[in-house]
């Protein structure tokens, strides 16, 4: 029976609250479209949590769901009580449609271009045994390497596919370890902590980010410059802290360890042009607007390049993570609808915020977001708060010396992506579970612990950049 209460509650309950009459909600004013968009916000909530059909194709149905009951071109039966005062303002079709392209969208798929490139021309292997020789033979200098190298990739490509590519190239060097040395785990912990840290660093880095961006516009703007100069220094001390309590726990007994990464930097003529594409490409990111091109507009020349040249062809495109992409589209459709019909800013004034301390709304808000992200996708927890997040910074007067509005997405954010307790957490974690090298209770000791202290490190920074106008 429970088997099939994960199918029934996401569509039953959703049902239940579109046949409540209006009165029954405790927003005031709450119009017919409203209370489709809580139907659809419990059925996204309810389907990524459960995961009875897969997490993207909620999404999907996300989007449909709007063009259906919610648009200005949605099925006719939906539109009959339109104009009355309770009925509420139809979307405009095309702007739900546009989530599928939106520039978030195109900052993630230059991302996956690059990574893809990076991988097929052996440049991110190459990378890591050049800047892996360095760090000698001692376990614990060779394990910071591989995190900080783990770290600096997952900036630019997928936290799973980092982490895929590192244990590949660890399996051997952990197989020298004897079967009772706590180095095993340190060495299996490493990598999906280093991942998941490291996305943090740049708005592609992980899905949260991007969708953190979406809802920094305007006077909040943020350059992916601008982003990695609080996002790479807080991943500096978070990795410092990493390696320093994987250290602690599961030191290894072995003192010299040998890594050999065999391979070579290709010479042909499409390698050299991925590696100028690939380089070229972070150095205008890095640069602002300061050429006149935002960070979308940067992340299609790689597209183009490579589509233009072969180095990415149509069979290639067949392996992009367009599952993420979808997942991304339907959290910005949920944001729109939440958004436009005014439900986000009528959930946040009938809570009596300004009441409470700006610090209790900012941990709170925090932490709710760190224990959703260790049960279920960062993406969706992601795209389920923010919305919320955004519309109560917006509101809430007491934030203003806080940062306000940046300050309460930016901390959030930082925790959706340091819910890293359980193998479930993250797709990082669940490999590196895989291996059978870390169980469950040794990956929650360090989880927890960096979670913790990720979320109070990531307040105090962000509100210090605030402080010396360098964001907000």
């Amino acid at each position: 029976m429970r088997s099939y209460l994960k199918y029934i509650i996401p569509v039953l309950i959703p049902l239940l609250i579109l046949l409540m009459p209006l009165s029954a909600f405790p927003f005031e004013g709450t119009t017919v479209l409203q209370q489709r968009v809580i139907a659809i916000f419990l059925l996204a909530a309810l389907c990524w949590v459960l995961e009875p059909i897969p997490i993207y194709a909620t999404s999907v149905v996300i989007i449909v769901l709007e063009l259906l009951m919610l648009s200005d071109k949605g099925l006719i039966f939906f539109r009959l009580d339109q104009g009355e005062a309770h009925f509420g303002e139809l979307l405009k079709y095309n702007e739900i449609m546009a989530t599928f392209a939106s520039p978030i969208i195109m900052l993630f798929l230059g991302g996956f271009f690059l990574a893809m490139a990076a991988t097929k021309y052996r440049l991110d292997v190459n990378l890591a045994r050049v800047l892996l020789k360095p760090f000698g033979r001692d376990p614990k200098y060779v394990m910071l390497g591989l995190m900080l190298i783990t770290a600096i990739f997952s900036m630019f490509m997928s936290n799973t596919a980092t982490t895929a590519m590192m244990l590949s190239i660890l399996t051997p060097v952990i197989a020298v370890f004897g079967p009772k040395d706590p180095g095993r785990i340190a060495f299996a912990l490493c990598i999906p902590v280093a991942a998941n840290i490291g996305g943090i660093g740049t708005p592609i880095g992980t899905p949260p980010n991007a969708i953190a961006l979406k809802y920094l516009v305007g006077e909040n703007y943020i350059s992916f410059g601008e982003w990695m100069a609080f996002g790479v220094p807080f991943v500096v001390v978070m990795m410092a802290l990493a390696w320093f309590l994987i250290n602690h726990l599961y030191g290894a007994e072995q003192k010299t360890i040998d890594l050999d990464i065999k391979g070579k930097f290709l010479k042909t003529p499409k390698a050299i042009l991925v590696y100028i594409t690939f380089g070229l490409t972070i150095l205008l990111w890095l640069m602002g607007s300061s050429h006149g091109m935002n960070s979308y507009t940067v992340a299609l020349i790689p597209v183009a390049v490579f589509s233009l040249t072969g180095i990415i062809n149509k069979e290639d495109l067949k392996k992009i993570s367009w599952d993420v992409l979808w997942l991304v589209s339907g959290g910005i459709a949920l944001g729109l609808a939440l958004d436009k019909t005014g439900l986000a800013r009528s959930v946040v004034h009938s809570i009596p915020f300004d009441e409470y301390s700006p610090y209790v709304v900012l941990f709170g808000a925090a932490f709710l977001c760190l224990l959703m992200a260790n049960f279920m996708s960062h993406t969706a927890t992601a795209n389920l708060l923010m919305p919320i997040m955004a519309a109560l910074g917006a509101s809430m007067t007491t934030l203003a010396p806080l940062g306000g509005e940046v300050t309460l997405i930016l901390v959030v954010t930082f925790a959706a992506s340091l819910g890293m307790s359980l193998p479930i957490s993250t797709p990082p974690n669940a490999l590196a579970h895989a291996t059978g090298n870390v169980q469950s209770h040794q990956m929650a000791r360090v989880g927890v612990v960096l979670g913790v202290v990720g979320v109070a490190m990531s307040f105090v920074l962000v509100w210090v950049l605030h402080s010396v106008g360098h964001i907000g």
